[in-house]
């Protein structure tokens, strides 16, 4: 049964391929939380050594005290597994910051195309509400593109309350407790 765990080594492998799924669909460099860990990180991905480093860094970007990129704020990211399999992540982003509350949101979360439309971004959100709920966040901010029916549903199903459009993105507050 697939569940949201904190990134591990254990599924090296399928992260991997996970990732040239992303790549495939050109989300190395689009700007998006996966484009800029490909860009960041993904030439050391294939290595043991290169990708124990990045889920450490992913650990570490929890803490409010670790350093990072001006204009990104403490999150925690949460893969989707199922046994050694790889389906998608889950960010919560611990606080807005301007362009967070314009755009990005509190939550982000991306499936793995070999594993769309099977009901994994409902789960994910519906597991990943209540580890939002422990950190604090409540409501959360979900935003996405407006042409984005798939993720749009997720969001309403999961309780979302549409406020408004700013650009090409829908904003949607979604209650945690």
């Amino acid at each position: 049964m697939p569940k949201l765990v904190f990134p591990t080594t254990a599924v090296h492998a399928s992260f991997v391929a996970a990732m040239k799924e992303f790549e495939a669909e050109g989300r190395a460099g689009d700007g998006s939380s996966i484009g800029q860990e490909i860009d960041e990180f993904g030439a050391r991905w294939h290595e043991p050594d290169g990708f124990a480093a990045y889920v450490v860094a992913l650990r570490a970007d929890e803490h409010e005290e670790t350093v990072r990129t001006a204009g990104h704020v403490a999150c925690t990211t949460l893969w989707y597994v199922d046994g050694d399999a790889f389906l998608g992540r889950f960010a919560i982003r611990h606080r807005l910051n301007d362009f967070l509350l314009e755009q990005g949101g509190h939550i982000g979360y991306d499936v793995r195309a070999s594993a769309r439309r099977r009901g994994h971004a409902t789960a994910m959100l519906r597991e990943g509400l209540v580890h939002a709920r422990a950190l604090g966040v409540d409501p959360a901010l979900i935003t996405c593109e407006h042409d984005n029916t798939a993720s749009r549903k997720v969001i309403e199903g999961g309780g979302g309350v549409f406020e408004d459009r700013r650009g090409d993105k829908l904003r949607y507050w979604v209650p945690t407790a």
